[in-house]
């Protein structure tokens, strides 16, 4: 065969492997694609499913019961109302509470170490079946939680070394101001007062150190508690002890976990009956507060304000 009819030949051939590649790369693409969608939907259906059995394993009651253990979340470095002792041992006055939620309801109590931006997820997670960790009730952790009826009254308040005392928040203005993560102090300030530079720590421990240091010029949180660690730590001062609203403190369980929550409101109710609240502030908290403090300006019973 001569060159001349070798040529058309070549090109054809040349040209029907060129398409079938292109043809070949097409489907490996396509079947890439396909493989790549039915991973992504493989995982997606496997956080759904994860998230639904996050959702769906809160424990109710009658499974706490048969446990022997219920799981509850409090501070351990927030005296007088959640914190551990030299001995190890949990006190103050979220543990009396907690300690007799669990007594009555016949199981041993298993604290659980949280801090102020762990309560929310450590319920989500389903870590603990309660939090008593000084919870103040907000609509906003309330889309994510359910909250028992309330067992204290509380607002801010604004603690500040003698030297240089902060009487008004409008001296703050420029000012550094600490505050622990995940706390009412931090969502008030950062709405209200943009001018006043925030210091955040996580823990409370940290926050208190932070001011003792110097490294900012006052620390806010909860007036019941600025009050207490004054009280305790000579050369500090609360300038301002009531701030922004008055909130309530309560109990908080999983959301939608209404055997649990159930059971904590009937409680609160029975325990006003008895004036609990008003012997557990006097075992935990008047030694501390003294006389400088009315009960009732903290104290509620029975859930009613």
């Amino acid at each position: 065969m001569s060159t001349a009819h070798r040529r058309p030949v070549r090109t054809t051939l040349v040209l029907a492997l060129a398409a079938f590649a292109a043809l070949a790369l097409a489907v490996a693409v396509s079947g890439c694609s396909s493989s790549s969608d039915a991973v992504k939907s493989a995982v997606d259906d496997s956080s759904a499913t994860t998230e639904e059995a996050q959702t769906s394993s809160a424990r109710t009651l009658d499974q706490i019961k048969e446990s022997g253990t219920i799981n509850i979340g409090v501070f351990t470095d927030k005296a007088p109302f959640g914190y551990v002792d030299d001995s190890g041992t949990y006190q103050g006055y979220d543990v009396e509470f907690a300690n007799r939620l669990a007594s009555d309801l016949g199981v041993s109590v298993n604290f659980v170490a949280t801090d102020a931006a762990n309560r929310v997820p450590y319920l989500e997670s389903n870590k603990v079946d309660i939090i008593l960790a000084n919870f103040t009730v907000t609509d906003e952790r309330a889309e994510k939680v359910d909250f028992a009826k309330p067992y204290m009254k509380v607002s801010l308040g604004i603690v500040s070394p003698d030297s240089s005392p902060i009487t008004d928040v409008s001296q703050l203005s420029g000012k550094t101001l600490i505050v622990t993560k995940g706390t009412t102090a931090e969502t008030y300030f950062e709405a209200n007062y943009p001018d006043i530079n925030l210091q955040k720590y996580d823990q409370y421990a940290d926050s208190y150190n932070a001011l003792m240091d110097g490294r900012g010029d006052a620390f806010s949180t909860d007036n019941t508690e600025v009050l207490a660690w004054a009280k305790s730590n000579p050369g500090y001062t609360v300038g301002v002890d009531s701030l922004g609203d008055t909130d309530t403190i309560a109990p908080a369980v999983h959301k939608g976990n209404t055997t649990v929550l159930d059971y904590v409101n009937d409680e609160i109710v029975k325990l006003g009956d008895e004036d609990f609240f008003h012997q557990d502030y006097a075992k935990t908290l008047e030694p501390v507060y003294g006389d400088e403090v009315d009960p009732d300006q903290i104290v509620v019973e029975g859930g009613q304000l």
